[in-house]
């Protein structure tokens, strides 16, 4: 990444197309440790994240990750998911955070040097654009090392530069959490048929 002590950064952070990526790479992001990474790479002005989330259930799992965001230096987004029925009959939800992503790195372009936008979601090459026309450098993190592929060709194009989310592990993750040990989830030692040598 080509980054200058005087450029002003903004982060762009598609919080579910994020955790997708990280998880398809067998990492988790330490979220302290990527604002501490970019704030050493230049004067970083916003770091946002968004993310949709389900209204009305007794626990969400990314709850205490968007409370711990909000008092840690992230300027927080977030919406309503919405729930819907797919064509098998099964419950899902929706929460598309495009627009507002667009929304506000159109707005802070005139503000900022150099965008990061942590998403390989193809839908972004057109805003990627006009960032770019209004002398703005884009830097795209996603990963084509999972599989399938997280990101798109053309946005990888259009972007200034594209950084594999792979090649930040060591620099911004730590381990995914590893199941537990069978005897720990109930199950004897030795139960299951696997010969432990």
């Amino acid at each position: 990444m080509t980054f200058y002590p005087n450029d002003r950064i903004a982060l762009f952070i598609d919080g579910a197309n994020l955790y997708s990526a990280a998880k398809g790479l067998g990492f988790d992001i330490d979220y302290k440790k990527l604002l501490a990474e970019f704030r050493t790479r230049g004067v970083l002005v916003r770091a946002y994240y968004y993310t949709a989330l389900v209204e009305d259930q007794d626990y969400s799992p990314i709850r205490p990750l968007v409370d711990w965001l909000d008092y840690n230096g992230y300027s927080l987004v977030t919406k309503t998911a919405r729930e819907y029925t797919d064509s098998q009959g099964r419950k899902r939800w929706r929460g598309d955070m495009d627009i507002e992503i667009a929304v506000d790195m159109l707005e802070l372009a005139s503000h900022i040097d150099h965008v990061v936008l942590f998403s390989g979601d193809g839908d972004f090459r057109r805003l990627v654009e006009a960032v770019q026309q209004k002398g703005v450098r884009v830097t795209v993190v996603s990963t084509l090392k999972s599989q399938p592929p997280m990101a798109s060709d053309d946005l990888r194009r259009q972007a200034d530069n594209f950084v594999d989310l792979a090649d930040l592990s060591a620099i911004i993750g730590r381990p995914a959490r590893s199941p537990l040990p069978r005897f720990i989830q109930g199950e004897p030692a030795g139960a299951g048929g696997d010969a432990e040598g």
